[in-house]
């Protein structure tokens, strides 16, 4: 059987996940995290990923990440490369650690990210091993909420500023939004194909949409595109409908959109989706 295709772009983000070989535990010990935990922090700080969340298990782990440039595969199998030979030597154990080839989810609705950050931080909670997420010293939640100095330089305020400016409130919306989630479906029993879907959209549609993000990292595809300028379509569309047409028409990256606007690629997701949910906002 044939592997499955990487969908790798700048400024994609994924919900990674691998578990141990036979479903044995990968971690025996709080050495073997701290280790995995170090090497993490060496994959963030050279392949300038920006983690959002984590959260370590016994035979398995989940990392939800942004990849600022196209370099998901490389980071990964360095991590678990690495690992896997310092497990083994530790151990006296020969072979595979991990069960095939690292999981990827591509969430390409943004509004998926903290979804996808609470069913993270909730793994321990499902699997009954404590009563609230706070109890679990080997996910992000504590770096989250302020309880410890954050690891594998990890930014909270990369993750809080979705729920306001103010740090204090935005902790106090964080708990309640991630004990709001406890009992919850996981968010991936929506994927198809790889990728979170949203609500109100098709595989189709993200598909096309990332058509067009890949070409957009590949300069001659962009000539080909023969698309105008984002000045143009500004200048041509008010500013609502020009975001829609600059993302879903003209193939422009939410981030090229935010930077022009200057306001944040999250406020150009939702007003691309509002528009694109309410077709009648739209000029013939």
């Amino acid at each position: 059987m044939a592997r499955p295709l990487r969908i790798q772009y700048e400024d994609a983000l994924y919900h990674v996940t691998a578990r141990g070989n036979e479903k044995r535990d990968i971690f025996k010990d709080d050495r073997d995290r701290n280790v995995f935990l170090n090497i993490l922090s060496t994959v963030v700080e050279r392949f300038k990923w920006i983690p959002y969340s984590f959260c370590l298990m016994s035979n398995h782990y989940h990392l939800l990440v942004r990849t600022p440039k196209a370099n998901l595969s490389q980071g990964m199998h360095y991590q678990n490369a690495v690992y896997s030979q310092y497990f083994n030597r530790t151990h006296e154990r020969v072979g595979h650690l991990f069960q095939g080839r690292f999981k990827a989810f591509l969430i390409h609705d943004e509004e998926r990210l903290l979804v996808a950050a609470r069913y993270v931080v909730l793994n321990p909670v499902r699997a009954g091993i404590v009563t609230l997420p706070r109890e679990w010293k080997w996910s992000s939640y504590q770096d989250t909420v302020g309880l410890r100095r954050p690891r594998i330089s990890l930014n909270p305020d990369q993750l809080l500023c979705f729920f306001t400016s103010r740090k204090d409130s935005a902790r106090k919306q964080y708990i309640t939004f991630i004990e709001e989630g406890i009992g919850e479906e996981s968010p991936f029993l929506d994927a198809r194909g790889g990728i979170i879907v949203g609500e109100n959209e098709s595989i189709e549609e993200i598909l096309s949409r990332l058509a067009y993000e890949i070409a957009s990292e590949v300069p001659f595809r962009r000539e080909l595109l023969n698309r105008p300028g984002l000045e143009e379509i500004f200048n041509r569309h008010e500013r609502d409908e020009a975001v829609y047409r600059s993302f879903h028409c003209y193939g422009y990256t939410l981030k090229e959109i935010g930077g022009f606007l200057d306001i944040h690629y999250s406020v150009v997701s939702r007003i691309a989706k509002r528009i694109r949910e309410n077709q009648s906002l739209i000029d013939d």
